[in-house]
């Protein structure tokens, strides 16, 4: 068990009650309406991923947390963690939705994923993050990578800032992979 940072197909995001996000979905272009944006939509046919983005949200985020206190504002700390769903694409600033979430059933926080992708990005850089190094896409990879060696090899052939806390660098690395997956295969993210 435990929380997981996932991607939504798009017959999900369309979809009403338990099992969708239909009225998230409903509520956001609503509210971009209101707010003279352009509606929201996923297309089914749009470019689907080959699988899904899934990663366990297990390790410590207490140095990932100072790290952002050091290096960001406190509004670039709550556009990076104060979301429930990461849409792909730009937000002045988050939407907060009176819509209860899955996971915590409190209001809906989007936020947009090229802000979230940039604030990822300066930490990666701030601690030398060998992003080439680290899986991207692939179920659990990343998470795998940290916890089953790979980070620890690549420690040793790449040391550097993000070798010394590793949860906060798996983090940095979580938030810029879900971002740019988002970005990249036009889905909204969440937790589960």
């Amino acid at each position: 068990m435990g929380v997981y940072l996932v991607s939504v197909a798009a017959r999900d995001w369309s979809r009403r009650g338990e099992d969708g996000y239909g009225d998230v979905a409903a509520a956001l272009n609503t509210e971009l309406e209101r707010r003279g944006l352009p509606r929201h939509e996923l297309r089914q046919d749009a470019r689907e991923a080959p699988g899904w983005f899934e990663e366990k949200v297990s390790p410590s985020m207490d140095g990932f947390v100072a790290l952002c206190r050091t290096l960001l504002t406190e509004a670039e700390l709550s556009a990076l963690l104060g979301w429930s769903v990461l849409v792909p694409f730009s937000l002045e600033e988050e939407i907060v939705l009176p819509v209860g979430t899955a996971y915590s059933g409190e209001d809906t926080v989007v936020a947009g994923a090229p802000r979230v992708r940039a604030l990822a990005e300066r930490l990666a850089g701030a601690v030398g993050l060998p992003v080439e190094a680290i899986p991207a896409g692939e179920n659990l990879a990343l998470s795998l990578w940290f916890s089953e060696g790979g980070a620890e090899r690549t420690a040793r052939v790449r040391p550097g800032p993000w070798a010394e806390d590793r949860d906060a660098a798996f983090y940095v690395a979580l938030y810029l992979r879900a971002a740019q997956y988002s970005q990249r295969y036009g889905c909204p993210m969440t937790y589960s």
